[in-house]
């Protein structure tokens, strides 16, 4: 039983046209990774940023359309289907999971009108878009019914082995469990991936010639080699440039394992292309993540999510930057924290600022020691230097915001906006009741309590007068003294 959708289908054959008919994708994620010891599907398990999946399908749509890639789900169908449909990539469901052989079997509706078809593993996240084209190719100019992907890691252990007709040879004699191994086929490290290229036509004509003979009970698509080659049909093999590449995660030792590989070519990636980062190892760094030639990153930062950095800047040690846009020229100094905001060329944050969702720092703005910003946007070189915060607030440009200001948003069921000018002075300690406007070149003395519009050019002041009784505390003192 298998339902096919994608996009706006709710099931069917899908219409394609000729011209696109070449090639298909399939990505098995139907399995559950009970070894993860985890309720999450093992395909949404994340590394660098991404679900594991979703680095699979981003390789895949490098070399065909979303819409000729099918994704094979099963457990936890809804939620690995939710995960990434956005990508646009089409689904094929397998109610039942009995192996990868059944999983195609699954597919096969959706694959017979395309000539050949890629089969990837949604848990294989290091897969490169170059080295699948690269299977794509050769398979092609082989011939071949089927091509294998292999790989020799340096600890080949538990993985099934490929054996060639010689060692130079493309042909595949077999492919040999590893507790199947003669002695004489011990040494050989050159493993099978799983991930393979087959003549579509050939792939479907002995499909239903798989069995479950073996301990799981289950349909394996590895079967096919041999089947394959009893039909006398040509199995070829080519090796990836690096073993990592086809590695999946049982465990979570092994994911994190792939996790710190990726981080790791992500830093050199970026270095290469002229991006300073000091010990790299301390970093978290997203494969999403883009940054401009000359930005200094100092040691344990963390960038995340669709973040981009421009040229220039320097990002200093303990700052968390989560789907954010920063200009040219920014600092950020230590410990601030960046979420779903933008900030503008040559802008100062920090140390220890809060830029929450919706924020907005424009060019030259400086936004200071313990500032948090919600929803709020700061013009071009205005300053909010220390102890404030400015929420659901639009502030104009070279203006001053004093030390402890607070925008009173919030008034327990509804958010308010403020709205500053320019060139206004807010004293410190000043709080601004919204719904409220400061009109430009307006001064606030430090202290007030801003219940009203003020008008441009005006000075506002809302503090109770000071009482000054002389001598009172002396004499309160000595009438202590003289109660002991």
């Amino acid at each position: 039983m298998n339902q096919e959708s994608g996009g706006t289908e709710s099931g069917g054959a899908v219409e394609r046209e000729a011209t696109g008919s070449r090639l298909a994708v399939v990505i098995m994620a139907a399995g559950k990774g009970t070894r993860l010891k985890s309720r999450r599907p093992k395909v949404l398990h994340e590394i660098g940023g991404m679900p594991l999946l979703s680095h699979v399908i981003a390789a895949a749509g490098k070399i065909v359309a979303p819409a000729d890639i099918y994704v094979v789900i099963g457990h936890q169908a809804e939620r690995v289907r939710v995960a990434v449909e956005a990508s646009g990539v089409r689904f094929v469901e397998q109610v039942e999971q009995r192996g990868t052989g059944h999983a195609i079997q699954c597919a096969q509706a959706a694959i017979e009108g395309y000539e050949n078809v890629l089969v990837l593993s949604g848990d294989v996240p290091l897969i490169r878009p170059e080295t699948i084209e690269q299977v794509w190719n050769f398979h092609r100019s082989e011939q071949a019914a089927m091509t294998i992907l292999t790989a020799a890691p340096e600890d080949p252990t538990g993985y099934g082995r490929v054996l060639r007709r010689s060692p130079d040879a493309p042909e595949v004699e077999a492919i040999v469990e590893q507790k199947a191994l003669a002695p004489d086929q011990q040494a050989i490290r050159e493993i099978n991936s799983g991930i393979y290229a087959f003549r579509t036509a050939a792939l479907l004509s002995h499909l239903n010639k798989l069995t479950s003979n073996n301990t799981q009970r289950e349909l394996y698509l590895t079967d096919m080699a041999s089947l394959l080659r009893t039909a006398g049909e040509r199995v070829v093999a080519i090796q990836a440039a690096e073993a990592a590449e086809v590695l999946g995660a049982n465990t979570i030792a092994e994911l994190i394992a792939l996790d710190a590989t990726l981080r790791r070519a992500t830093a050199s990636r970026l270095m290469a292309c002229g991006v300073t980062i000091f010990q790299p190892d301390t970093c978290v760094i997203d494969a999403t993540v883009e940054i401009e030639p000359d930005t200094v990153i100092e040691p344990f930062v963390q960038l995340l999510g669709r973040t981009k950095i421009g040229a220039d800047c320097q990002i200093r040690s303990y700052s968390v930057i989560e789907n954010c846009t920063l200009g040219d020229g920014v600092l950020l100094r230590q410990g601030c924290i960046l979420t779903e905001s933008r900030v503008g060329d040559g802008a100062k944050i920090g140390p220890y600022a809060h830029l929450r969702p919706g924020s907005d720092i424009g060019q030259d703005a400086h936004v200071g020691n313990f500032v948090e910003t919600k929803k709020t946007r700061l013009g071009k070189g205005s300053k909010a230097n220390h102890l404030t915060y400015l929420g659901d607030t639009e502030v104009g440009e070279g203006t001053n915001i004093g030390a402890g200001v607070i925008t009173c948003n919030y008034d327990g069921v509804h958010k308010h906006p403020t709205h500053i000018g320019n060139g206004v002075f807010v004293g410190s300690d000043s709080t601004l009741v919204a719904p409220i406007t400061v009109n430009d070149g307006v001064y606030i003395g430090a202290g007030s309590c801003i219940t009203k519009d003020v008008p441009a050019g005006a000075l506002a002041v809302a503090r109770t007068r000071q009482i000054t009784k002389e001598g009172w505390a002396t004499a309160r003192r000595a009438l202590q003294e003289t109660k002991k």
